[in-house]
């Protein structure tokens, strides 16, 4: 089985919430992509319960568009601790953090139920298990405690 960096990582030496460069890979025609860890909770410490990660994923896809180009995808963990953010080209972990910075902002103090995209049967997989409050509160929690461009050490933006 090919080995997964993310698998390699010391999960007990990291210190969340932070953004961290998985990897950066250029395909057969020069296009580069980034692959981005967007971790939110300590691991192995808390987990985002379900329905208030599916309302973040949710809302991170709409609004990590409007904060930077080149968002490919952003998808939760099985382990509800954080996203794998996947861009085109080469952004630094300084503005991706501030994107997602400026993300939780808006899905703590601005965003009504109103905003969030993909809540009823046709556009949902799982259209039940959401949670605005929750998803709130997470962010809120995720802010005060900042979000560090590093994984190791806390260099907050």
């Amino acid at each position: 089985m090919a080995k997964v960096e993310s698998f390699t990582l010391d999960h007990t030496a990291v210190k969340a919430p932070y953004v961290r460069l998985i990897t950066r890979e250029t395909g057969a025609k020069g296009d580069v992509i980034s692959n981005f860890d967007l971790r939110l909770v300590q691991p192995n410490t808390n987990a985002i319960p379900t329905a208030g990660l599916h309302t973040i994923e949710h809302l991170l896809a709409g609004y990590l568009r409007d904060e930077m180009s080149g968002v490919i995808d952003c998808s939760p963990f099985g382990c509800r601790t954080g996203f794998h953010l996947i861009t085109w080209g080469e952004q630094s972990t300084e503005e991706v953090a501030k994107a997602l910075k400026a993300a939780l902002h808006r899905i703590a103090f601005d965003t009504e139920w109103k905003d969030v995209q993909g809540t009823d049967k046709y556009s949902c997989g799982n259209y039940r298990d959401h949670s605005l409050f929750s998803a709130k509160e997470w962010s809120k929690d995720i802010l005060d405690k900042g979000i560090s461009k590093d994984p190791f050490t806390r260099e907050v933006v």
